[in-house]
C-alpha cells in the first residue's frame, strides 16, 4: 500500500484512544485484539502498521540477509538450543 488510496479523519478520544473506522478495519482485515505498531517518523508522520506486516517484512529482510534461512522455521531450532543449554547447567 505505497500510496494513500483511502483517507479518514479520526478524533483522539479519552486517554488518547483512537477508533479505526469500520471501512479501514475491513479493508485491512483487522479484528478486535489484533496488534498494531505505531511508527513515529522524523518528519512528524505517524504510521500505523499491522504487526503481521512488521513480522512479514522482517522475515523478508532476514531472507535477503541470510538466504540459507529462507523458508526455514527457526522456532524448533531455537527451542532445541535452549533445551541443550538447560541440560548443561
Amino acid at each position: 500500500m505505497g500510496h494513500i488510496s483511502i483517507q479518514h479523519s479520526v478524533q483522539l478520544g479519552v486517554r488518547g484512544r483512537l477508533v479505526l473506522p469500520a471501512a479501514v478495519r475491513k479493508t485491512l482485515g483487522l479484528r478486535e485484539g489484533d496488534r498494531l505498531v505505531i511508527r513515529l517518523r522524523e518528519d512528524g508522520v505517524i504510521e500505523l502498521v499491522g504487526a503481521r506486516e512488521v513480522v512479514r517484512g522482517s522475515k523478508g529482510l532476514l531472507g535477503r540477509l541470510y538466504p540459507a534461512l529462507k523458508g526455514k522455521a527457526l522456532a524448533p531450532e531455537l527451542i532445541e538450543d535452549r533445551r541443550r543449554e538447560a541440560l548443561q547447567e
